[in-house]
């Protein structure tokens, strides 16, 4: 299951946000899985890499939702500071939400 703030849902649904990036002590997802978000359904685990914090662009940014790779990194700075601290490893987790039909299987 992934979780997101309530203000990112709205464009989940429409499919306009189509990326995350998760710290993890080690990688939790694999490509091709299937998940669930609280709020939308049921999605499609397209990709699942490692990333560093300082080479996330703007592409990355656009796809998580946010206005430029700096808010993006000041977003998960203040969310993960424990994580960061801790040395957990980012990774950028790229989905998409399943139609209806595939919804219930």
């Amino acid at each position: 299951m992934l979780l997101f703030k309530k203000k990112f849902l709205d464009a989940i649904r429409r499919g306009e946000k189509t990326q995350t990036i998760r710290l993890w002590k080690h990688r939790l997802m694999r490509d091709g899985q299937r998940s669930y978000i609280p709020g939308v359904g049921y999605i499609r685990i397209a990709l699942v890499q490692q990333v560093e914090l300082d080479q996330l662009d703007e592409e990355d940014a656009r796809r998580d939702g946010f206005a430029s790779a700096d808010a993006l990194r000041n977003e998960l700075q203040q969310l993960y500071r424990e994580k960061l601290a801790a040395g957990h490893q980012a990774y950028r987790v790229t989905f998409r939400v399943l139609p209806a039909d595939e919804q219930r299987k």
